[in-house]
């Protein structure tokens, strides 16, 4: 391992000498920034050899370095070993940002270079700012690397389907009414969106150009009386064509975007979200027009579910949670006794769901871990490297679908066989945290990060904590990952805090992780409701949409407060009550013994 990515750096390091390239920056990104890419735009991980979701590779004539969160620090050190690339642990005490990096290294006329395309916006401004007054030059108009993959994928490309207004519980008309109330109160004559799981939900639109993700690539512009859809002509079936139509959206071919924006007639302010759309289409639009950066009005106006949305998400949930409960049960039934890995676990929970009416796709592969393999919170089982499942020790699973009613995304964590004392310690206090957030109460107002320390609390007491979010939007028919609301402690001045709403969905999932031992995660998705007003304002709260049992074999009450003990029983009441209808003989008994009272 290693050797490839070596000779790779090495080829690239002569690239960037030619083209007078001193620093080259290469993030986990596609045209849009999305999280999740086509295999086409894992350049990064071409390059470096590492596999998770987030990271940036940053190649300088002396030094390569690949900068990830905590999700992925076990993974990196693992997949970069023998690469030379020195790994920075985002967030970690004296590791500097990509920014301070840079700023150290780069030195007076060095030129910096990255794919403006790939970029966003809010980072090219970042580097700016660093060397501005310094003679230090941005490149941003060469995808230098693209020229060392030489088998690289084909663009993606797939059919577009409709999803009606009455699953939307909105039209396209009414969408776009409200987004030019939005564009005409900030004083917008244009609006630029390049975020794919933005542009889908305005035009009521599906696809699949992202694994899991249900989106096309695409961009749109809107003005008072036009809007323009930029996406792939091989995209479209007549049928498409035929509804954007009448729904008075104008196509054009994915390509034409830049010489769109470079002779459209623009009059006015033009409104575009700089931590979506790339650093090059942001400086073009900047030579054309003064602009309004922040997030496009359509991110908020999805994440507030309405009622028929909601409808359908309760519904999805509950068909997911009878699906993962049955297989958790057959888990813990049959490891030991049949063969069986992490492969044949995940395969089956996928086609349990495959199963299930309305269904489409999964939300995100599977993530089947067991033992130190969950240490690794983004853990990916491959056929090259997978772990047997035996009678011992905790198993991890992280999953979800998409159905024509929603998207969802559950984790449990389940004992067996042996466990410690120590691991039990971990479980009863991860349960503990996600169920003390779910049973929150806060005024209107609040943000995830003001809430986000109810589910770190029973960790903190205990010196201990994880190194990721406690908390993630949901898409409906969407993205897995969806903003702007998110629940976590950390201050980033990228992520715009967001009051939570009512009608919004947010992930519950505390977790903790010991290297080389194990990973245990509770994951619950929850629904933001209204509870009381009165004189001191609107208070808030957390509504369960998972019903799945919290396994009592790895919790021990003597590490639980008497209110953490009547949460689990509330919870697991709730649990039997929401599922029982679905299941019978030896399956109910399971059921009423998992979700007995502590």
């Amino acid at each position: 391992m290693g050797s490839v990515e070596k000779q790779r750096i090495a080829e690239l390091r002569k690239l960037l000498k030619e083209a007078g390239v001193d620093y080259y920056i290469v993030p986990t990104a596609d045209y849009h920034n999305s999280e999740y890419v086509n295999d086409y735009f894992k350049m990064r991980e071409f390059l470096s050899g590492f596999t998770g979701s987030a990271g940036t590779l940053v190649v300088g004539s002396k030094e390569a370095g690949l900068w990830t969160d905590g999700r992925y620090f076990v993974q990196a050190e693992s997949e970069l070993e023998g690469s030379d690339i020195v790994l920075y642990k985002m967030a970690e005490e004296n590791v500097p940002t990509i920014k301070e990096y840079l700023q150290k290294n780069v030195t007076e006329g060095q030129t910096v270079g990255f794919d403006g395309r790939v970029v966003d916006a809010f980072f090219g401004k970042e580097l700016e700012e660093a060397f501005a007054g310094k003679n230090v030059t941005i490149a941003y108009d060469k995808d230098i690397a693209a020229q060392l993959w030489q088998d690289r994928p084909a663009m993606p490309v797939s059919k577009v389907w409709g999803v009606s207004g009455e699953s939307c519980g909105m039209s396209v008309a009414e969408k776009l009414s409200k987004v030019r109330e939005k564009m005409a109160e900030e004083g917008a004559a244009h609006l630029l969106i390049s975020k794919l799981d933005d542009i889908m939900w305005l035009y009521n639109i599906r696809a699949n150009d992202v694994e899991c993700n249900p989106v096309a690539l695409s961009y749109t512009f809107i003005s008072k009386d036009k809007a323009v859809l930029f996406i792939q002509s091989g995209a479209l079936t007549e049928e498409t064509k035929e509804y954007l139509e009448e729904n008075s959206v104008i196509y054009e071919d994915y390509g034409h975007i830049t010489e769109y924006l470079k002779d459209c007639d623009i009059k006015g302010k033009v409104w575009c979200s700089g931590s979506d759309i790339s650093y090059m289409l942001y400086k073009l639009v900047q030579s054309r027009a003064e602009l309004i950066d922040k997030n496009n009005p359509t991110e908020l106006m999805k994440a507030v579910k309405n009622p028929v949305e909601l409808e359908h998400i309760r519904e999805c949930y509950l068909k997911d949670s009878v699906a993962l409960t049955k297989f958790l049960f057959w888990m813990k039934e049959n490891a030991g006794k049949i063969p069986m890995d992490e492969l044949s676990a995940a395969e089956k929970i996928d086609s349990m769901r495959a199963e299930i009416s309305g269904f489409l796709d999964l939300s995100f592969p599977t993530i089947s871990a067991y033992k130190s393999n969950a240490a690794m919170a983004h853990y990916s089982a491959t056929k090259e490297h997978f772990s047997k499942i035996e009678a011992d020790g905790f198993y991890l699973v992280d999953s979800g679908g998409q159905y024509e009613g929603g998207t969802t995304d559950v984790t449990r964590t389940i004992v067996l066989g042996d466990i410690t004392d120590e691991m039990k310690l971990h479980f009863t206090k991860v349960a503990c945290a996600m169920l003390r957030l779910a049973d929150a109460k806060f005024l209107h107002g609040c943000t995830g990060r003001n809430l986000d320390i109810v589910a770190r609390e029973p960790l903190w007491e205990c010196g201990l904590d994880y190194k990721h979010g406690t908390g993630h939007g949901i898409g409906y028919i969407l993205n897995v990952h969806e903003g702007p609301h998110s629940l976590r402690w950390q201050y980033k001045p990228e992520i715009p805090e967001t009051k939570l709403e009512e009608g919004m969905i947010v992930s519950d999932e505390p977790g903790m992780y010991v290297q080389d031992s194990h990973g245990i995660r509770t994951e619950n998705i929850v629904e933001i409701v209204k509870e009381d007003k009165n004189e001191y304002g609107q208070f808030m709260g957390f509504r369960h949409l998972t019903y799945v049992p919290i396994d009592l074999d790895a919790i021990d009450p003597q590490y639980m407060e008497p209110s953490d003990i009547r949460r689990l029983n509330a919870y697991h009441k709730m649990v039997y009550e929401k599922l029982s209808p679905y299941f019978a003989g030896e399956q109910l008994v399971q059921l009423k013994d998992a979700t007995r009272a502590v």
